[in-house]
């Protein structure tokens, strides 16, 4: 997950996944390194955080999240990833 350091999307994101019981949760965080805000932006064509990715499928904002939760589409997404 992309996100920055004040960002309160981030937090309920990463709350839900928590919550869904995702143990390891890879954060960059893009206002500590310039660079990794233009491989986030050249990875998903956005400029807003956070940046989701569940394995290699961009999911996209917290938004984003919380609507494949909404439609039940989450928890298959998550099958493939290993908790601890």
């Amino acid at each position: 997950m992309y996100a920055s350091q004040v960002c309160p999307y981030c937090v309920r994101a990463e709350q839900l996944l928590r919550r869904k019981g995702v143990s390891e949760i890879e954060k960059i965080l893009i206002d500590r390194d310039p660079e990794q805000r233009d491989e986030m932006i050249r990875l998903t064509g956005r400029r807003t955080v956070p940046q989701i990715f569940i394995g290699e499928t961009h999911v996209g904002g917290c938004d984003d999240l919380y609507e494949l939760e909404r439609q039940g589409k989450l928890d298959a997404l998550l099958q493939g990833i290993p908790s601890s």
